[in-house]
């Protein structure tokens, strides 16, 4: 397992920096990230050797199973560390071994829960025990699913037992009440429900045959999604797939590079519950390839939600490479008003937020040209309008807020100059008007600047 250099041609740079770079770019982006969970695999074994005694003793096994895995079945191995789950498990470890020690210690139970899901999927012949931490009675193998055990408890034991012809059962060994062992399903249907057993949901297949999946993630992974381990019920279920497939229809049809970016690889959706406003979503540095969300209206912003949160996937892979901005010096952060959010950001909110709000204007400004009902045109044609020139104005600020690398410069330039062309496209001047009351209306209703807090110009 080891990491490899990733080199990233300029062409390719200036597309993604544009809102684009398609399948490409996804697929290198992929690639990178890999290499950046196999470094974290390192650092947090090496920390736990650091360590010693038993944490050193249980990372050590861990390893040892993570490296037998790959050694047998590489691509086994890359499809648990690959995973949405895996990231914040590895950032989160790395973080407590290298900090101050934490009450109870590392939780070790998450690196041996990944260590058993590669055995599981590389057919390693194996015993593997590990701590049940996460109050319920679900037990869960990152890239698998979940099992669940009534009554075990925190403090209780999870084991694993993978046969010599790959059969793989779960169970908990010291339960107050005796527990039936779970089959895990991983060489049939992944996405079955076996009794006792949840897979994730798999809402529809890109034409590139990579699934579309919707599963709730294992903490520490969107922790306000992880409340139903037990997954949805079929009526849920069968909602998600139909708006999924219209989504993924429309962006096939009339959106070819969002659609491509999509199909480049995996995508998992994680649900998180509606609040009646609106849909709402969500993406996190270190869960490549997923993005959380609640069940949009219909199709049509279900793609642009899509599309809105495979802009930050992107640009939070590409700060994993690159260095766009100078961190902040000594002080308090400055903070900038965001055309989008009812609270001032820091400068890596803001450049995530205009670059995601680029792609939404692009989006939009191609519904405004596809969309064949007058009502629902109009309507595309006002957000078009609306999000062209947030993403710009808050462009222009990021520009000129002193802190770029030459290499960010590049990228925000880039940004600017897709924008610009966006603006001259001509629009109804009904359209421009309503997207510029929303805008004068967002923009008073915000608090203000106040202490270091920017404003961009109304």
């Amino acid at each position: 397992m080891t990491p490899s250099p990733h080199r990233l041609p300029g062409a390719l740079f200036d597309g993604i920096a544009a809102g684009g770079g398609g399948a490409e770019a996804l697929r290198l982006l992929a690639r990178a990230e890999h290499s950046r969970r196999l470094a974290c695999l390192y650092a947090v074994q090496a920390a736990a050797r650091a360590s010693g005694g038993t944490v050193a003793r249980r990372a050590g096994h861990a390893w040892e199973l993570l490296a037998a895995a790959h050694r047998a079945d590489p691509e086994a191995a890359a499809a648990v560390l690959t995973h949405p789950a895996a990231g914040p498990v590895l950032v989160c470890l790395l973080r407590q071994l290298t900090r101050r020690p934490v009450p109870g210690g590392p939780p070790l139970h998450w690196l041996t829960a990944l260590a058993a899901a590669a055995a599981v999927r590389a057919r390693i012949p194996t015993l593997v025990r590990w701590p049940v931490a996460e109050p319920g009675s679900w037990v869960p193998l990152p890239s698998l699913g979940r099992a669940c055990f009534p009554g075990a408890r925190p403090g209780d034991h999870a084991e694993l037992r993978v046969e010599g012809d790959g059969r793989a059962l779960l169970t908990v060994v010291d339960a107050a009440t005796p527990q039936v062992p779970v089959a895990v399903p991983v060489h049939g249907d992944p996405y079955r429900a076996a009794g006792r057993w949840r897979g994730a949901h798999l809402l529809t297949t890109f034409d590139t045959g990579a699934p579309l999946e919707l599963d709730t993630l294992d903490p520490p992974a969107f922790p306000a999604a992880a409340g139903r381990p037990g997954g949805l019920d079929a009526d849920e279920t069968h909602r998600w797939a139909s708006r999924a497939r219209e989504a993924t229809e429309l962006l096939r049809r009339d959106h070819p590079e969002f659609y491509a970016e999509l199909a480049a690889g995996p995508r998992l959706l994680v649900p998180l519950p509606g609040t009646g406003r609106g849909s709402v979503s969500g993406s996190s540095a270190e869960t490549f390839g997923s993005m959380a969300l609640s069940l949009p209206s219909n199709g049509t912003v279900f793609a642009a939600t899509m599309a809105h949160e495979m802009q930050h996937n992107k640009f939070a892979a590409l700060l994993h490479l690159f260095d766009l901005f100078e961190e902040r010096q000594q002080g308090p952060e400055a903070l900038y008003y965001a055309p989008w959010r009812p609270d001032p950001r820091p400068l890596v909110g803001l450049f995530h937020g205009a670059y995601a709000h680029l792609a939404v204007a692009r989006f939009w400004g191609r519904r405004a040209e596809a969309e064949p009902d007058p009502g629902m045109r109009s309507d595309a044609q006002t957000r078009f309008a609306r999000w062209r020139f947030a993403a710009r104005e808050a462009t222009v600020v990021i520009l000129d807020s002193g802190r770029l690398t030459p290499l960010g410069t590049r990228f925000a330039g880039r940004m600017l100059e897709t924008l610009d062309a966006l603006c001259r496209a001509p629009l109804p001047a009904a359209a421009v008007r309503r997207a510029e009351t929303a805008a004068r209306a967002h923009r008073e209703a915000w608090p203000g600047a106040t202490g270091s807090v920017r404003a961009l110009p109304v």
